[in-house]
């Protein structure tokens, strides 16, 4: 899709097809949501969140940025997208799964490895995805062979560990309400990787 016309002529295709076979469930959800899983998911075109985990509509609740970060918690005057998402999701929705999903080829990943050498990232993507540097430091000190894809899943547990830093997250946690996960998605391929929460590593998911 490449205008807002072809983006019209979707949107009738859908009326036609998938609305109509599912107009029961979207009615339903005309009068409320109740999803059990938040994904948190970089804004890439090309990793779709529902289409890959094929979820009906109302069954995630997804938030979408540069890199699929999250921020550790402040109490700023600052606007917070990802946080109010966040405090949404696990105080109103009572969400039972987090899953923080990256990708290969990241072009956010990318911006935060080419802030070694240049700030020249933009105005607001450099200072956002500064969230990422101390995960990026640690991973060029091991100097790997691919620093892209090992950073990728840096981020992933780097999110994961700043979501431990908003006090509902944790107490849900704690109480065993609510459980966080990591996957990353290869693109090409098409496979997902899910994060062992014993070992953090990221294993291949069969099918």
């Amino acid at each position: 899709m490449r205008s807002p016309s072809d983006l019209i002529q979707g949107y009738r295709k859908f009326r036609r097809g998938l609305y109509r076979e599912q107009v029961d469930l979207y009615r339903s959800l005309g009068e409320g949501q109740n999803p059990d899983v938040m994904i948190i998911a970089c804004a890439d075109s090309r990793a779709e969140p529902a289409e890959i985990f094929c979820a009906a509509p109302g069954q995630l609740f997804v938030v979408r940025n540069v890199a699929n970060l999250v921020p550790p918690y402040e109490n700023s005057a600052g606007l917070h997208g990802v946080s109010a998402a966040l405090e949404f999701a696990v105080t109103i929705l009572k969400v039972k799964h987090i899953i923080v999903m990256g990708h290969g080829g990241c072009g956010g990943i990318a911006a935060s490895l080419a802030a070694v050498d240049s700030e020249a990232a933009g105005e607001f993507l450099a200072p956002w995805v500064k969230l990422l540097d101390t995960a990026r430091n640690e991973v060029l000190s091991r100097q790997p062979k691919d620093a892209q894809t090992q950073l990728e899943l840096a981020g992933v547990e780097q999110s994961i560990a700043n979501l431990m830093t908003f006090s509902f997250v944790r107490s849900a946690v704690e109480a065993g309400d609510l459980a966080l996960h990591g996957s990353w998605f290869a693109i090409g391929s098409g496979e997902l990787h899910w994060r062992n929460p014993k070992t953090g590593v990221f294993e291949v998911v069969d099918t």
